[in-house]
Parts: structure tokens; sequence; C-alpha cells
């Protein structure tokens, strides 16, 4: 799609210049007039190597960026600022270039008598529909800056669940591919040299040391078939996931597994409610907040059930009736949901059940990495013995015939 240049004049007849792609200057021009101002000059540009564009492009949104748009926007407008004037204060003063590009794009669709909801759902990539509907309800309710408040702190209570779990997984991580790194190349350098040796001296090699002796020729000679291999693997688990049936097996093996299933229940019970509670609270319907809520919480199988208490909501039912009956959703967690519904409290319930787990998450981490640095260690360590067994035998042999 080419890229032209304008320059067009807003509503107060104010000079306005920049670029933008567009399938011809005539569609471009109504695109403009869309926006609220008048074009008088629309040209192509030249093609050449825009180095500030190309790093735009790789440049990443990060949540921290969402999180301080939330909390400058919401104290401009709590502040008596107009919007318009808050997100051109913002668009000044935002580090990240390319949140500045979608900010600068969204003030325009406002000045053109968009709505800020609107002007937001064009940029899906940026601002999510949990995003997008939060800020529509606080439209409607006319609480946007309390809603952007909450919206800042869901994101940062994410944030910080999402890197509690990554840290905490770090170091046994460092811990795997040290230890194969380490595996791989005694048995690529260090065991050849050995085996040279031994096939000098006419030394039968016993069994442990002729699986390492062909585990190690294999990545010494066939490393690129094993790569080609394990990228097959890796793309057929891809592809299979990308299915409906495929998805929801993997999904349901997740919450499953052993010591690992409990802690990924956890996680989703704490997206579920936190999600669910900021929705609600912000006055999104709470139809349309679980229909939001089922697209959040990263899992298949989970997904169905809120689906079902989508369904059994829109009856009548009482949400924890179908969490219960489900049965992937903990006796406490749908007790406390029942109080909430009871008592008209149902934001503060789900937000105590979201604290809740965030915890429980935090201990499960512990436990599980008191699980795994011993066990690694142990199969480590069977893993060096076996190879120094496969080292030790020849070279015994070997003593034993030089003694002869």
């Amino acid at each position: 799609m080419p890229n032209y240049l304008y320059r067009a004049r807003d509503h107060e007849g104010r000079p306005v210049t920049g670029a933008m792609e567009s399938i011809s200057a005539e569609k471009l021009a109504e695109k403009l007039r869309e926006l609220g101002y008048m074009p008088t000059q629309i040209k192509e540009a030249l093609p050449n190597v825009d180095l500030d564009h190309f790093s735009k492009r790789f440049q990443r949104i990060k949540p921290e960026d969402l999180i301080l748009f939330n909390v400058q926007l919401a104290n401009m407008i709590d502040a008596g600022l107009t919007l318009i004037n808050s997100l051109q204060i913002i668009h000044r003063q935002i580090e990240n270039r390319k949140l500045r590009v979608v900010i600068e794009e969204v003030k325009r669709a406002v000045e053109g008598g968009s709505t800020f909801s609107d002007a937001l759902s064009h940029h899906p990539k940026v601002f999510s529909k949990l995003f997008v509907d939060m800020v529509r309800a606080g439209e409607t309710s006319g609480r946007l800056n309390a809603v952007l408040n909450r919206l800042a702190n869901y994101v940062e209570q994410q944030e910080d669940l999402r890197q509690q779990v990554k840290n905490a997984l770090f170091y046994p991580m460092i811990l795997v591919i040290a230890g194969i790194a380490v595996v791989v190349m005694i048995v690529s350098f260090v065991m050849p040299k050995f085996i040279e040796v031994f096939n000098r001296a006419e030394v039968a090699l016993p069994l442990p040391t002729q699986i390492f002796n062909a585990f190690g020729l294999a990545i010494t000679h066939y490393w690129y078939v094993i790569i080609f291999i394990v990228w097959l693997a890796v793309m057929g688990i891809k592809m299979y996931a990308r299915t409906q049936r495929g998805r929801w097996r993997l999904d349901r093996l997740k919450l499953d597994l052993p010591v690992v299933g409990s802690l990924v229940r956890k996680l989703i019970i704490s997206r579920f409610s936190r999600t669910l509670a900021t929705l609600v609270d912000s006055g999104v319907p709470i139809l349309q907040s679980l229909d939001i809520v089922r697209d959040v919480v990263g899992n298949k199988v989970i997904a169905e059930v809120v689906k079902n208490v989508h369904n059994s909501v829109e009856e009548g039912e009482p949400i924890a009736k179908e969490l219960k009956k489900s049965g992937e959703f903990p006796l406490d967690m749908v007790q406390m949901v029942s109080v909430g519904e009871e008592t008209g409290k149902l934001a503060p319930m789900l937000d105590k059940i979201a604290g809740f787990y965030d915890n429980a998450v935090g201990y499960s981490l512990k436990k599980l990495i008191a699980l795994i640095e011993p066990a690694f260690i142990i199969v480590l360590g069977i893993l060096v013995g076996f190879i120094m067994a496969s080292m030790l035998l020849p070279m015994f042999d070997m003593i034993k015939t030089i003694h002869r």
C-alpha cells in the first residue's frame, strides 16, 4: 500500500501535516475528512529507508506503558482536563514511539467525532477487548477516570503475577539448560577422546559406553537431523494445538498434571476472578463480562465452563450454580461467589478470591521449586554417574589387560 504525504486544516483552521498509507489519494482525502480535517495537498511519498519507522515496527508496547497511560489519563480527566487535551499532553510525554503513534491516531479519531472506546477499538493489538469494553462502560456511566484507574490496577496486578511466575521458574530453567549443555559437551567432545584410547588398546566397550558413544556420534554427525526432528515435533504440537480438539486436550492435560496442574488451575482462577471483578465493578453488563472473561482465561476447558455459566445466567441461574456443577472450580471459591451474589457484593468478593489465589500461586511456586531442584539434582547425578561408569569401566578392563 503506497504512503502519502498530506497537508490539511483542522476545524479551527490550523495547518496539519503528516504521512499515512492509503489505497489512493482519493481514499486518503475521504479518511481525512472523516477525521475532521480539510485536505489541501496530498502527494505520494518517495520510497526511502526510514530507520525510525523500521524501529517502530519492532518496538513492543509493554504492560508498563499501558499502566502509565491509564494512570496519566485518569489523573488528567479527574483534574478537569478534556479528553482531547489529555491525549495531546500524553502524546508529547510518552516515551514509547509506537504507543505515541497509536495515541496520536486515537486523538485524531476523537477530534473527528468518534467516541474514545470506538477509537481504541481500531487498535486491537494494543488495546484488548476487555480494555475497550471497560472504557465504553466508563463513558456510559460517566466514571471514565475511575475505570481507567481500575484498568491500571488490573494490568499491574496481572503483570506482577506473570513476573512472579517467570522469576520463580528462571533458576530451574537455568539449571536444566546448564545440565543439558554439560552432558552434550561430555558425550560430544570428551567421550570420543576416551573411545579412541580404548580402541587403540583393543578394549571391548561395555554397554553403557556403547550407548553414550552412539549418542555422541549422533550429536556430532547428525546434529542438523536432530534439530530438524525437534523443530518438526514443536511445529506438529503447535499445529495440533490450533485445532479445537487439540487445544482442548492440551489444556486438559495442563490441568491434570501432578503439582503443575494445581498451579495452572490457581493461576486461571485468579485471572478469572480478577477480570470478572474488574468488569463488573466498571459497569460492564454481566453477560458481556462473561463473554470477555471466556476469551481471557487462556484455557479451553475453563472457557467452556465460562460459556456454560453465561448460558445459565442468561436463563436466570446464579453464577455459582454452574461453577459448582462443572467441578473445575474449588468449593471454597464457589461458596464465596455464591455469598457475593446473595449479598450484592460480587465484585469485592471476586477481588478477595483473586487476592487469595495470588498468594496461593506464590506458595505453589515455592513448593514446585522445592520439588524441581532436588529432582533435577538426582536426575543429573544419575546421569553423571552413568557417564562416569561408561568411562571408568573400560579403563578398568584396560588396566587388567596391561597387568596381564
